[in-house]
């Protein structure tokens, strides 16, 4: 299933991913900082959905109360909650 989830409070401002079960593929971030965005994007190819949320989850960009990584761990359960309904 092909995803796409409009973040808040980052300099991205959209996440598409691909998600076979719990597993999350294909990760591309719209915006934001391209360089570290494509390092993330690689580094959680064909993780869970709970990996990702371990590994991402509440890591805060400089002041906001999010990042990058933070929104791909909501997008993430979202898109695999909205799976399971």
């Amino acid at each position: 299933m092909k995803y796409t989830y409009q973040t808040e409070g980052t300099c991205s401002t959209q996440i598409q991913f691909e998600l076979d079960g719990n597993k999350v593929h294909n990760v591309s971030f719209y915006g934001g900082c391209n360089g570290n965005l494509q390092a993330v994007s690689k580094l959680v190819e064909g993780l869970t959905v709970e990996e990702i949320e371990e590994k991402c989850k509440g890591i805060k960009c400089g002041f906001k109360g999010t990042s990058c990584a933070d929104q791909l761990a909501r997008a993430v359960r979202e898109a695999y909650e909205k799976s399971r309904a």
